[in-house]
């Protein structure tokens, strides 16, 4: 079975397997002294392309299927001193879904959300925009960042 790979650059290490040990709820399987590996069976991988995002790797995020899973990541994120910016239930990307984000230490935004439906509006906006409605300015963020002076993103979050 094939496996999607992403590869993020981190200042500190150990602040970097602190936050992802608590996103994914296991510890890596290897860790040297300028890295660490997770192989990961849950969750699959959703990769999307948008021409509305900043070019590059926009946000990362983990999609989950029943509303207890969506809880479990929400709560484990918490139990480890991470920050959320619940948005709620919100139109993105052509799906109704109810989401937080988090921000982890190099500054990558992480969006954990459940879809409930299709729909047929980028946002929750009938016009189009040059901008990404998803990834909001301002977003939880783990204790060792300091806090965005941005207030609102995008989507009015």
């Amino acid at each position: 079975m094939k496996r999607l790979h992403l590869h993020i650059g981190v200042e500190n290490l150990s602040e970097g397997i602190n936050f992802y040990t608590a996103l994914f709820g296991v510890p890596p399987i290897k860790t040297k002294p300028d890295y660490a590996k997770w192989l990961l069976e849950d969750p699959r991988v959703n990769f999307a392309i948008s021409t509305r995002a900043k070019k590059g790797i926009d946000h990362l995020g983990i999609q989950v299927e029943e509303d207890t899973e969506l809880a479990e990541v929400r709560d484990r994120l918490k139990a480890n001193d991470v920050t959320l910016a619940d948005e709620g239930e919100t139109v993105c990307c052509y799906a109704r879904s109810e989401k937080s984000w988090v921000q982890d230490p190099a500054g990558v935004a992480w969006e954990t959300y459940r879809t409930m439906e299709d729909v047929q509006l980028f946002s929750g906006q009938a016009e189009s925009t040059d901008r990404a409605c998803c990834t909001p300015a301002t977003m939880g963020q783990p204790n060792c960042c300091e806090p965005s002076d941005q207030t609102a993103g995008c989507c009015g979050s």
